[in-house]
Protein backbone atom coordinates (compact mmCIF):
# COMPACT_ATOMS: atom_id res chain seq x y z
CA UNK A 1 0.00 0.00 0.00
CA UNK A 2 1.35 3.43 -0.90
CA UNK A 3 1.11 6.74 0.91
CA UNK A 4 -0.08 9.95 -0.70
CA UNK A 5 -0.04 13.38 0.88
CA UNK A 6 -3.09 15.57 0.37
CA UNK A 7 -3.19 19.21 1.39
CA UNK A 8 -6.60 20.23 2.72
CA UNK A 9 -7.96 23.65 3.54
CA UNK A 10 -9.95 24.23 6.74
CA UNK A 11 -13.29 23.45 5.08
CA UNK A 12 -12.03 20.14 3.68
CA UNK A 13 -10.52 19.27 7.07
CA UNK A 14 -13.90 19.87 8.67
CA UNK A 15 -15.62 17.67 6.08
CA UNK A 16 -13.09 14.93 6.64
CA UNK A 17 -13.62 15.16 10.39
CA UNK A 18 -17.36 14.66 9.84
CA UNK A 19 -16.88 11.68 7.51
CA UNK A 20 -13.99 9.91 9.24
CA UNK A 21 -16.02 8.30 12.06
CA UNK A 22 -18.54 6.91 9.58
CA UNK A 23 -15.85 5.23 7.47
CA UNK A 24 -13.44 4.02 10.13
CA UNK A 25 -10.91 6.84 9.98
CA UNK A 26 -9.58 9.60 7.79
CA UNK A 27 -7.74 7.34 5.35
CA UNK A 28 -10.78 5.10 4.88
CA UNK A 29 -13.00 8.13 4.28
CA UNK A 30 -10.60 9.40 1.60
CA UNK A 31 -10.44 5.95 -0.03
CA UNK A 32 -14.24 5.80 -0.07
CA UNK A 33 -14.40 9.29 -1.59
CA UNK A 34 -11.99 8.20 -4.35
CA UNK A 35 -14.08 5.12 -5.05
CA UNK A 36 -17.26 7.19 -5.18
CA UNK A 37 -15.66 9.72 -7.50
CA UNK A 38 -14.39 6.94 -9.78
CA UNK A 39 -17.84 5.30 -9.84
CA UNK A 40 -19.42 8.65 -10.75
CA UNK A 41 -16.92 9.07 -13.59
CA UNK A 42 -17.63 5.54 -14.87
CA UNK A 43 -21.37 6.29 -14.87
CA UNK A 44 -20.80 9.59 -16.69
CA UNK A 45 -18.61 7.87 -19.29
CA UNK A 46 -21.17 5.10 -19.78
CA UNK A 47 -23.96 7.65 -20.20
CA UNK A 48 -21.88 9.66 -22.69
CA UNK A 49 -21.16 6.51 -24.70
CA UNK A 50 -24.82 5.51 -24.62
CA UNK A 51 -25.95 8.95 -25.78
CA UNK A 52 -23.35 9.03 -28.56
CA UNK A 53 -24.48 5.58 -29.75
CA UNK A 54 -28.13 6.65 -29.52
CA UNK A 55 -27.39 9.80 -31.51
CA UNK A 56 -25.63 7.77 -34.19
CA UNK A 57 -28.37 5.15 -34.46
CA UNK A 58 -31.54 7.14 -33.71
CA UNK A 59 -30.62 10.78 -34.24
CA UNK A 60 -30.54 13.48 -31.59
CA UNK A 61 -32.69 13.11 -28.50
CA UNK A 62 -35.67 15.46 -28.60
CA UNK A 63 -36.30 17.94 -25.80
CA UNK A 64 -39.76 16.52 -25.20
CA UNK A 65 -38.26 13.05 -24.68
CA UNK A 66 -35.82 14.47 -22.12
CA UNK A 67 -38.66 16.27 -20.34
CA UNK A 68 -40.77 13.10 -20.28
CA UNK A 69 -37.92 11.06 -18.78
CA UNK A 70 -37.15 13.78 -16.23
CA UNK A 71 -40.78 13.79 -15.14
CA UNK A 72 -41.00 10.00 -15.11
CA UNK A 73 -37.90 9.57 -12.95
CA UNK A 74 -38.30 12.68 -10.83
CA UNK A 75 -35.21 14.45 -12.09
Amino acid sequence: MSTTTVRLDHEDEALLDILAPEYGGRSSAIRQALRSLAADRKRQNALSAFLAEWDTEQGPIKEEDVAAMAERYGL
